[in-house]
């Protein structure tokens, strides 16, 4: 009789805690439209080019606001160069989708994929995803900082992924030519609704 007792009070004790569970767990969806994602790539000579990216699609999955997993696909068929115009514009999107830069052809989408729950740093506002980066099929871990306005940062070492074009890793006396081998992203990430 006690032990029908004490399981009865286990199994509604666990069915009432079961829906608070629920209730803080949730899963976002990226919406691709109203997300926007801006890179820029500088040379030694202080010259920089930048622009912007699409999301094709992703998720974040939330543990009373922590995030445990998800992950962020790019169309690197989206590259879009925003400090040129007319026909040095095309040239440098042309080049940068390229197998000399990103290979759009054969490898159309960039992958950030968690590989574990966001460190917090409740003090800065921000939470660290560990992951891997997927680029041109190669993968390398990288981390993102999320801040609590859904803001992101990413800084990744292009010469990692076999984007080669003027990298001081693979090419030598370069001079003012040399384009550093990391690649800043922000991204201002919206959700579905």
């Amino acid at each position: 009789m006690e032990k029908n007792l004490y399981k009865s009070i286990i199994v509604t004790f666990l069915a009432l805690l079961t829906p608070l569970s629920l209730i803080s767990q949730m899963t976002k969806l990226i919406d691709v439209e109203n997300s926007k994602i801006k890179w820029i790539g500088e040379e030694l000579s202080g010259k920089n080019h930048y622009g912007s990216l699409k999301f094709k699609k992703g998720n974040l999955n939330l543990n009373n606001g922590v995030i445990i997993s998800g992950n962020f696909i790019v169309d690197m068929k989206t590259i879009n160069v925003e400090d040129l115009q007319g026909g040095s514009k095309q040239r440098l999107e042309g080049h940068l989708r390229s197998d000399d830069f990103f290979s759009v052809e054969k490898f159309s989408e960039a992958i950030f994929e968690a590989k574990s729950p966001a460190v917090v740093n409740k003090k800065e506002g921000i939470q660290i995803l560990s992951g891997n980066l997927t680029i041109k099929g190669i993968t390398h871990p990288a981390k993102i900082e999320i801040d609590d306005n859904w803001s992101a940062k990413l800084v990744f070492d292009r010469s990692k992924f076999d984007v080669r074009f003027r990298s001081g890793n693979f090419f030598q006396n370069l001079g003012d030519k040399l384009i550093y081998d990391e690649i800043a992203i922000n991204a201002k990430i919206a959700f579905e609704k």
